[in-house]
């Protein structure tokens, strides 16, 4: 067949679930680095600012150490060293109200930025973290903050310029460990997700494109693997899908073969059942006693077989012709029936009709008999595998109907069954009964003698099911709804 070879398309990596999940994932733990930059970056910018705070206040200290007096300060070398180290234009202390200039350049810039540490929230933190970064190129901030438990407040005014620098170099390093972060992550689910998800799921998309392009193949069905998660039981349950779609594939198959060959064989049938009807003619015009008594049955059973090759090609096509019907008498039917079985008197077979006389049915008698007919063959065979049994005393076909749920103008509902004493249907024939080609009780045969029979019953409008018994033997019932039966006027009768 055409594209049934081995080399299936694979899809282009862009397109994989595997390169989405990669980067999907990538993705959200950068996200969520964000998350976690953004408090992380403002609490940096405080600490940092803290820092210089600190360092203020040490200066200051160690500047009272040295020279107790009211108002001391630094000297000039000291002052430009302390103002280099912190990187600032104005150094100052306030300590019990007295307020004290540690250090000062000799050009101090217009602070653009007032920042007290005492009073940041965690918003404000924030916010100027970002206003640092997005504005702090060339402005001049002036820092104010508490240190210790004296309530040594010191201040410093400086160029915002460092503390950006610090930010944006920490921002990159935050970068740079977020992206590794994302990277790694993003690799340990694409494998895990590769592995126990994303390879199976293409397994079983290789397999549907292979099995679909030769689903008659059973070397393409897929091999499932022992997982029991959710990816087992969809691969289980995949192979038992294939398993039965090529399986019905295979039997679909039979039955064009066997369409096909039942046409060639109907073609010649029907010539050789032509010439046999043309003998069976002049053999009517013998005088014999017994020719003439069984000629009539001969040429009636002609008939039908030549019409059951006329109808062969239609069942061939799965479909059977619509019933024709017509008031028949039962019991005549159920008469002619247990004639065509041509059975051995010496079987010991017995034939019940049990079909009251007076009840007509309204069906295609011809169908109809088809459909009495492969029941009671089915219990010929059924009995005669009890003929070698001495134990079985009582071997019997019985047909009866009855006429159910009369109402106007005396039609109601026809229940019929057809029953004997044999042994019952095996196990596996109940397990695919009325089912072609399944249900036969017995090595060699057809297992079309019941499809049939359930079809035809149900172009009746009826159904046909197998009795439950508490005794040997089988038992299918007929129940023909609507307007099917009535019982004979008397004076029709007579």
């Amino acid at each position: 067949m055409a594209g049934a070879s081995g080399d299936q398309p694979v899809p282009k990596v862009r397109r994989r679930l595997s390169s989405r999940i990669l980067v999907i994932t990538a993705l959200a733990v950068m996200l969520a680095e964000v998350l976690i930059f953004v408090p992380s970056v403002a609490k940096f910018r405080y600490d940092w600012l803290t820092a210089k705070i600190e360092t203020v206040a040490v200066a200051g200290l160690a500047s009272e150490e040295v020279d107790a007096g009211p108002g001391s300060v630094l000297g000039p070398n000291q002052e430009s060293a302390l103002l280099k180290a912190l990187d600032a234009q104005l150094i100052a202390i306030n300590d019990q109200d007295a307020s004290r200039l540690l250090a000062r350049a000799e050009t101090v810039g217009i602070p653009d930025v007032q920042i007290s540490l005492s009073d940041q929230s965690a918003m404000d933190m924030i916010f100027g973290a970002f206003d640092t970064l997005l504005f702090g190129g060339n402005r001049t901030m002036r820092v104010q903050g508490e240190v210790g438990e004296e309530a040594v407040r010191a201040e410093v005014v400086m160029a915002e310029r460092p503390l950006r620098r610090a930010m944006l170099v920490y921002s990159r390093n935050v970068f740079l460990l977020s992206l590794s972060i994302a990277l790694f992550a993003a690799l340990l689910v694409y494998t895990a997700i590769s592995r126990y998800l994303v390879r199976p799921i293409l397994n079983m998309t290789r397999s549907m494109v292979s099995f679909g392009a030769n689903p008659t193949d059973p070397d393409r069905i897929i091999k499932p693997n022992r997982r029991s998660d959710e990816i087992g039981v969809a691969e289980g349950e995949l192979a038992e899908m294939q398993r039965r779609l090529n399986e019905t594939l295979r039997e679909q198959r039979h039955l064009a073969e066997l369409g096909l060959a039942v046409s060639k064989i109907n073609h010649d049938l029907r010539n050789i059942l032509a010439s046999s009807q043309m003998i069976s003619d002049r053999l009517a015009a013998v005088e014999d006693p017994t020719v003439q008594r069984f000629a009539p049955l001969l040429l009636r059973s002609l008939d039908r077989a030549l019409h059951y090759t006329q109808s062969v090609l239609a069942y061939g096509r799965a479909v059977e012709s619509a019933p024709v019907r017509r008031e028949v008498r039962l019991r005549l039917l159920a008469e002619d029936v247990y004639e065509s079985l041509a059975l051995d008197p010496k079987s010991g077979i017995g034939l019940v009709n049990a079909v009251p006389a007076d009840l007509l049915a309204m069906v295609d008698p011809d169908q109809f008999h088809r459909v009495m007919l492969n029941l009671c063959r089915n219990a010929v065979e059924a009995l005669t595998s009890l003929a070698e049994d001495p134990s079985v005393v009582v071997r019997q076909i019985r047909i009866g109907a009855e006429l159910q749920a009369a109402g106007p103008g005396g039609w109601g509902e026809l229940q019929m069954f057809v029953e004997d004493t044999g042994p019952g249907l095996p196990e596996v024939a109940r397990e695919n009964l009325f089912k072609a080609f399944r249900g036969s009780a017995r090595s060699g045969g057809t297992g079309l003698g019941l499809p049939i029979a359930a079809e035809i019953v149900e172009a009746h409008g009826g159904e046909i099911k197998l009795a439950a018994r508490d005794r040997p033997g089988t038992r299918f019932e007929i129940r023909l709804s609507g307007k099917a039966a009535r019982r004979e006027p008397a004076a029709a009768q007579t």
